[in-house]
This record gives structure tokens, C-alpha cells and sequence, in this order.
């Protein structure tokens, strides 16, 4: 008998598995980044198919079995924000997909994750850029390509994206952005 686990994740993304079953990229609370099958869930009868969505918020039921992971259930967390915020967050979960090399906790990346859906889902469409910003600056940081001295900034401190924050971060916009490109460069992915 397998055990069963419960946590949060984020849907990264996925890719079609054989007739019906489906691969998905989950950034996990419990787990970080894990790739988990779903059977069945492309049939129109599937009861998972509306919470496993691309860029959503889902509570899952994982198993680990000899195979590696699978989805026995999921419930979705979504709150419904536009497309465009929806693009936002697409743009920061490739990154992560290309960073983000295997399983490995990181609480202070799912915070920043969740709570950068969160904030493009109830921010005005101008406040988008500036969260992307932070959320990738966060990212960078949470995996070791930023330091925070570097910035000599507040926002590696906490997970939150409020008008604080998102102010910060315009202030000193153009170091964040420098600090950002250069992260990324020295990554070689």
C-alpha cells in the first residue's frame, strides 16, 4: 500500500502522456518541484481536469509509487484573475521550470510563487510588470543566483507584494533589473 500525500501546488505546466493521461510540472508546498501523472484526466468525464489547469492553485493528493509520482485527486484553490495576469505568471513558472533542477523543499519559494498568483490576480493591470519583477527577483534569490546585499533592499525578507514592496521595487527598478539579467546569464540554462 502507498502512502498518500496532501499539499498544496502550483501548476507549472504539463505535456500530454498516451491517450488520456497527462504529465504535470507541480511547484508543491511539501515537496518543491515534482512531475506527477494523472490518469484519465484529459476525458471529459475527469473531475481533475478543472483544477489542474495551467498557472493554477490546487490542493493535490500525491502518491509515490515505483513509477515516481501520481495524482490521485485535486481540488482547485483558483481564484480567477484575467488572462493577462495569467500570461504574467506563465513567464516566472518557465523560468522556475528551467531553474528548478529536481525535488527540494523551499518554503520561501512557493510563498513567493503563491503569493505573486495571488497579487496579479487582485492587482490593477498597471502593477503587473512590477510584481513580475519582484517574483523573478525572489525566484533568483530562493535558488542562490541573488544576494540580497547586493540589492541592499527589503524584499528578500518576506514573500508579500504590497504597495510597499511593489514602491521598493520601482525605486531601484533598473539595479533590480541589471542584477536580474546578469543572474540569469550566469545560470548558462
Amino acid at each position: 500500500m502507498y502512502q498518500k500525500y496532501h499539499t498544496e501546488a502550483l501548476v507549472l505546466g504539463s505535456r500530454e502522456w498516451g491517450e488520456a493521461d497527462r504529465v504535470f510540472a507541480l511547484y508543491t508546498k511539501d515537496f518543491g518541484l515534482v512531475r506527477a501523472r494523472a490518469s484519465a484526466v484529459r476525458a471529459e468525464r475527469s473531475r481533475m481536469r478543472y483544477a489542474l489547469q495551467h498557472y493554477s492553485r490546487a490542493h493535490v493528493a500525491l502518491v509515490y509509487g515505483k513509477h515516481g509520482w501520481r495524482i490521485g485527486g485535486a481540488i482547485s484553490l483558483d481564484e480567477r484573475g484575467t488572462l493577462e495576469a495569467a500570461v504574467t505568471f506563465a513567464r516566472t513558472a518557465r523560468l522556475v521550470l528551467r531553474l528548478v533542477a529536481g525535488e527540494e523543499k523551499n518554503d520561501y519559494l512557493f510563498a513567493a510563487l503563491s503569493e505573486a498568483r495571488s497579487a496579479l490576480t487582485r492587482s490593477a493591470r498597471e502593477a503587473y510588470a512590477a510584481i513580475e519583477v519582484v517574483c523573478v527577483a525572489r525566484v533568483l534569490f530562493a535558488l542562490g543566483y541573488l544576494s540580497p546585499e547586493a540589492l541592499q533592499t527589503t524584499l528578500f525578507t518576506h514573500a508579500a507584494y504590497s504597495l510597499r514592496d511593489l514602491a521598493e521595487a520601482a525605486a531601484i527598478r533598473e539595479k533590480l533589473l541589471t542584477s536580474i539579467n546578469r543572474a540569469i546569464a550566469e545560470t548558462h540554462l
